[in-house]
């Protein structure tokens, strides 16, 4: 094993926390790699390029594309080792401490490792319906790539959680019609955007699931809908159906490493607001980590991101200042700051 192969940390995965994590832990001058299993960095904000997102404190509602420029530049500015394209199997850890991160490629050695793999490697839940798949090159859509494509449309959306809410509001003001339908007795989203359904004019069902998908030649031109309670159904008339059922998590990472990881329902790592897990130099931030307190929002990932940090920078030097000061205290942004500033 060659010193140079050797990191600080290692960060597996590049969604906000974990490229939050890269960038924090460049001001704490530790040498960085991101391991990242997709071709492209940013995590799961790729599945909503366009939806709008609100929930950062002082930054104003962006859309998911902008907002995965803006993360990468920010997590790369101290220049760390990426690897993409690589879904890490398993951890290890030596008698001497060392972290062994086997991936699909390759193994990679790290004093220390943050897990900030999210859901980890994701894959939405699909309809269980009778050729349901036959339509997914058509008009039955997972994840809405483009608001455009559903302009004037008559669209259907099932699911009753902040996706679906989310994509329901957005979409009502250039669409023909939106229909959201939930089979449960309420919706789960943030208060407001519910009130908003009934601003933008959206029809939203209760205790209402997708019967069956009626159409030809992979397009789907009406659904039945059916009343959970009463189990009496109807037919709506519709140019496209998005699913928002949630995804499907991949638990290999967890279950193949030896690590004795302390876990909440089966996946989550059970941890503190430290990002400090049960295994000593591995650290865990965002949604793969769950403790008391614990805010399930992007703005709580980059609190989460920078506490790890400063949990594996004492792991490491146990003498050093807890925090790190803050970023316009670094060398590396005195320039940046007097473009800000100046311009």
């Amino acid at each position: 094993m060659n010193t140079k192969d050797i990191f600080d940390i290692t960060i597996i995965g590049s969604g906000p926390a974990g490229l939050f994590a890269s960038f924090y832990a460049g001001l704490r001058e530790m040498k960085v790699k991101i391991i990242e299993s997709h071709d492209r960095l940013g995590g799961k904000v790729h599945v909503y390029p366009e939806k709008m997102i609100w929930d950062i404190g002082g930054l104003t509602p962006v859309p998911g594309r902008q907002f995965i420029q803006q993360m990468v530049e920010q997590g790369l500015t101290f220049s760390p080792t990426v690897a993409r394209n690589e879904t890490v199997q398993s951890i290890q850890r030596d008698d001497t401490g060392m972290f062994h991160i086997h991936t699909t490629k390759t193994i990679h050695y790290a004093k220390t490792v943050l897990l900030a793999v999210g859901g980890g490697v994701i894959a939405p839940i699909k309809l269980e319906l009778d050729h349901a798949h036959q339509f997914e090159q058509g008009n039955l859509h997972y994840s809405v790539k483009r608001l455009k494509d559903f302009q004037d449309k008559r669209i259907l959306i099932s699911g009753g959680g902040n996706a679906a809410i989310d994509w329901a509001n957005e979409l009502a003001p250039i669409a023909k019609q939106v229909t959201l339908i939930y089979r449960g007795e309420a919706l789960k989203g943030h208060e407001n955007e519910i009130s908003r359904l009934h601003h933008n004019q959206v029809n939203y069902l209760t205790h209402t699931q997708l019967g069956k998908l009626i159409g030809t030649d992979g397009h789907i031109h009406a659904a039945h809908l059916k009343n959970t309670e009463t189990l009496q159904t109807h037919m709506l008339e519709v140019d496209a159906v998005i699913v928002n059922h949630g995804f499907h998590r991949d638990y290999q990472l967890i279950r193949e490493s030896n690590l004795d990881i302390d876990l909440k329902d089966d996946y989550f790592v059970k941890g503190n607001a430290a990002g400090e897990s049960s295994v000593p130099g591995l650290f865990a931030a965002g949604d793969i980590l769950t403790y008391q307190g614990k805010l399930h929002l992007i703005a709580g990932a980059f609190q989460d991101a920078a506490n790890a940090v400063n949990s594996a920078k004492l792991y490491l030097e146990p003498n050093t200042v807890e925090t790190a000061l803050v970023s316009s205290h670094n060398e590396a942004f005195k320039e940046k700051n007097k473009q800000y500033m100046y311009n």
